[in-house]
């Protein structure tokens, strides 16, 4: 059996929700387990609600945040994290930060890794955010998976939609105010499958 970790951080629910459908996907793909973490908030509870984001952190209680050795135990990890001017948000990087004894070990190398995000607007970063993630990715040998364009749903022009042939994307409005559309959580699917479907195979050979 693969192991497929979806590690996520989320702020307003647009991440966890896509988070959701990918790992929805991978659970799709046969004699796959696939688990679902998130990095811890560093923000406290007081900015959170100045913020209007305390509702959204509280209904991902029941997600159980990841300790960092746990990265090790997976087969394959699908990082999600909204965009934060053009990269990852802090509390991803901090959290990625802490993995240099993973990092020593070679303890990721050769596991495969993508990357899903959300950004306010259409063009607010999503592309910039996921290959700057990739980098880190690379540092720590792993094989890097991105969004097919067998995925069709990223070619459509009938709708303002996320997605992109580096990893899905959803955009959540300029007020936060928007919620995946069901194109863009098909992507998340899509994603999801195809990460597990090659951690399968390497896990068999």
């Amino acid at each position: 059996m693969a192991k497929v970790l979806i590690l996520f951080y989320s702020m307003y629910g647009h991440v966890h929700r896509m988070a959701e459908e990918v790992a929805k996907g991978a659970r799709e793909v046969e004699g796959v387990q696939a688990d679902m973490k998130r990095v811890p908030e560093t923000l406290s509870d007081e900015i959170l609600e100045q913020s209007g984001a305390l509702e959204a952190q509280q209904k991902m209680a029941g997600v159980s945040e990841c300790n960092r050795q746990e990265l090790a135990d997976y087969d394959a990890i699908i990082f999600g994290t909204p965009t934060r001017f053009g990269n990852m948000a802090g509390q991803m990087r901090q959290f990625l930060d802490g993995t240099g004894g993973l990092w020593a070990a070679g303890a990721l190398v050769g596991k495969p890794g993508g990357v899903f995000t959300s950004s306010g607007t259409q063009h607010g970063g999503q592309e910039s955010t996921l290959l700057s993630f990739h980098t880190t990715l690379l540092h720590h040998g792993m094989i890097i998976v991105g969004l097919p364009y067998t995925f069709y749903g990223q070619t459509r022009t009938d709708e303002v939609t996320g997605g992109t042939p580096y990893g899905a994307t959803t955009i959540s409005g300029f007020q936060d105010d928007r919620r995946p559309s069901e194109n863009e959580l098909e992507g998340a699917r899509f994603q999801g499958r195809h990460v597990a479907s090659l951690a399968q195979k390497l896990a068999s050979v």
